[in-house]
């Protein structure tokens, strides 16, 4: 086994850009999840969708994936309104949130993956662009393009919705929405519109999720994103149920665990390795690692 500077350095950086990505996947669920109390298992799902828009626009038309992500992201906002609003009128204003809820997250997961499949196959699709391919070199360490871009935009995206969510009043109210209701309606703010908001916010981040989960897996399938389901959770609750900042710092330490682990032991321990670290970090830090 080598581990030389040169290996332990670009591991290094590549976990920390795979952190990137996992950091934009996880955004959605801290939101849904962190905020909202709304356990949205289906986000893979909307994730892979995300991938597969990307695949399809630039398959037909020629343009940049990451391009066509932000594009997208409107309609994957009115999505994500209308299954909020009908979450809301099914289970959440009969106080039904628990396992039914649960079950219609599962139903839309399966649902989004079985129609992804009828339209484009279980094959393996990909997307091209002039950056993918590249790398750039900062001495010993490369830094693959299509982990960097993604990474730069991941970071941009992250820091412009924490300031939206801190400074904004739609921010503030998506932050004591699920603290306080009955004080947000003395606001004269309505929190199933807040709530709706927030969570078609969270579904609109997937699509730029699922760009980058092409451009970096360099191929996608339409069942790809169950991998991703516990990982996302995971971080959510590594970081501390809700915080921006929490959630970047466990993307980031749980891709470089992922890396190390993957180019010293091999690609089948990473999992084991990451969940094992998730737990170690929770017995001494219960509340996450910038939570509360």
């Amino acid at each position: 086994m080598d581990f030389s500077i040169d290996l332990l350095l670009n591991a290094l950086a590549a976990g920390l850009l795979l952190g990137c990505f996992y950091a934009v996947v996880t955004v959605g669920i801290s939101i849904a999840f962190g905020m909202l109390d709304v356990v949205n298992i289906a986000h893979p799902a909307f994730v892979m969708l995300g991938s597969y828009v990307a695949y399809y626009v630039n398959e037909t038309l020629g343009l940049d994936p990451i391009l066509t992500s932000f594009l997208a992201m409107p309609a994957f906002f009115v999505l994500g309104a209308a299954i909020y609003q009908i979450y809301y009128l099914a289970f959440e204003r009969r106080g039904q949130e628990s396992l039914r809820s649960l079950a219609f997250f599962f139903g839309i997961l399966f649902i989004t993956e079985v129609s992804l499949i009828l339209v484009f196959g279980v094959d393996y699709r990909s997307v091209q662009a002039s950056w993918v391919g590249g790398s750039w070199h900062l001495g010993v360490v490369d830094f693959p393009l299509r982990l960097l871009v993604p990474c730069a935009v991941s970071l941009a995206l992250f820091g412009a919705l924490h300031l939206y969510l801190s400074r904004s009043f739609i921010g503030r109210a998506i932050a004591a929405v699920s603290q306080d209701p009955m004080a947000l309606r003395l606001m004269a703010a309505n929190p199933v519109r807040i709530k709706r908001i927030a969570f078609a916010i969270a579904i609109s981040t997937a699509s730029v999720a699922g760009a980058m989960l092409i451009v970096i897996q360099q191929a996608v399938e339409p069942s790809m994103g169950r991998d991703y389901i516990g990982r996302v959770f995971a971080i959510c609750v590594l970081g501390g149920m809700g915080s921006f900042p929490g959630t970047l710092v466990a993307a980031m330490l749980l891709g470089v665990v992922e890396s190390f682990t993957q180019t010293f032991y091999g690609p089948s321990w990473a999992p084991a390795v990451s969940f094992g670290f998730l737990l170690l970090t929770l017995a001494f830090r219960p509340a996450g690692i910038l939570g509360r």
